[in-house]
């Protein structure tokens, strides 16, 4: 929908965190991050719970303030500004709509909270709920609104403001999947519109995909890696991120050697891997061997002597998934976890007790380095 009165004061703001820490005590919660959003992108900071994404958001909204390091908006300092001074639209998991004001008065409070006249208030407002799909909605009050649509207005309320940033934290926590699924990729669909600068704190590995251009994995108040989505799901650098990034099939082994793009590894067990994905790692060196399970093709019965990327196992268990069939290997004591199109195993897939190898090429063998 073209609203050129909203679009055209909207643009979003780079933010540049430099050596941002917080601790509570001797409790080091956040420990000397430095990140970069670009003006409009989408940065999303995944993790487990526990590992300093909030409190990183918190420390940019300006709601906790920073044991140490700098905070700024178009390299400008706000990291002692107070929060009404920051031009930040904000969006928790809690919506904390007003529940005695109308949709249109919930998404104009601020305005009015801010001096701004009347008419150009409900202006401003209406417009907001034209981009968030609520026109026709003002009337109503929140309780009468489903839980999508509770969402749309507290979205609308943060973006009213026409702010340089829109902070996010866990909005989807509290809507069904496939409700969440469709709100993200109308936020995203929104943001991109606003070009507007979007901080997502999110411990869905799925929902960061889908929404973020990047991706910061935090991991004990630390960034782990910081890439666009697909190289963070193809190329992750360490046994961390390839584990907490989607599923992962993990082997120990030795970097033997290198020869243009190619890399050789041994497992202590003595299979041979090869790899064309670029690693830091050196020739000597210990590293973690990934596949992802969507990478294997497997074939009945055990592979030839020598054979390059390939392992064989007994089959343990095969779990039905609408088009695509899991199949979990026994390899020397450990799981291997394979994912294939059902079309593609033909009419007699793997049954528990055989012996089935798993086979992938070099552009899917993945070199992380160890915790």
């Amino acid at each position: 929908m073209d609203n050129p009165a909203m679009t055209s004061k909207n643009g979003g703001g780079s933010v540049k965190l430099s050596g941002i820490s917080r601790s509570y005590g001797t409790n080091q919660v956040v420990s000397d991050v430095n990140l970069e959003a670009r003006s409009g992108e989408i940065l999303a900071l995944l993790g487990p719970s526990g590992c300093g994404k909030t409190t990183t958001l918190r420390m940019i909204a300006g709601l906790v303030q920073p044991t140490s390091g700098d905070i700024a908006i178009d390299g400008k300092p706000i990291t002692d500004l107070p929060v009404h001074r920051r031009n930040l639209g904000m969006l928790f998991q809690n919506y904390a709509l007003f529940p005695h004001m109308t949709v249109l008065e919930n998404v104009a409070f601020g305005l009015t909270m801010r001096g701004i006249a009347k008419a150009e208030m409900e202006q401003r407002a209406r417009q907001a709920l034209a981009l968030t799909h609520l026109t026709g909605f003002e009337d109503r009050m929140p309780a009468a609104l489903s839980g999508g649509q509770q969402q749309r207005v507290a979205l609308a309320r943060a973006i009213v403001y026409r702010p340089k940033v829109l902070l996010l934290d866990e909005p989807f926590g509290a809507l069904d999947k496939k409700l969440r699924e469709a709100m993200q990729i109308e936020l995203r669909q929104l943001c991109n519109e606003l070009a507007l600068t979007t901080i997502l704190v999110t411990h869905d590995q799925e929902e960061a995909l889908v929404l973020a251009d990047q991706i910061a994995v935090m991991r004990g108040g630390r960034i782990e890696q910081v890439a666009p989505a697909r190289e963070i799901y193809e190329r992750p650098t360490s046994h961390f991120v390839a584990d907490f990034i989607g599923t992962s099939n993990f082997m120990s082994a030795t970097i033997l050697g290198r020869q243009e793009d190619k890399t050789t590894l041994r497992s202590a067990t003595g299979q041979v891997f090869e790899s064309l994905v670029p690693s830091a790692l050196g020739v000597g060196q210990k590293a973690i061997v990934a596949v992802r399970p969507e990478s294997v093709r497997l074939s009945p019965g055990a592979p030839s002597e020598g054979a390059v990327n390939a392992v064989s196992g007994q089959v343990i268990r095969t779990v039905f998934k609408g088009q695509a069939l899991s199949i979990w290997l026994d390899i020397q004591g450990s799981e291997f976890v394979c994912s294939l199109p059902v079309d593609s195993l033909g009419t007699a897939p793997p049954q528990s007790g055989e012996v089935w190898t798993a086979r992938w090429s070099p552009e899917r063998t993945l070199i992380v380095r160890e915790q």
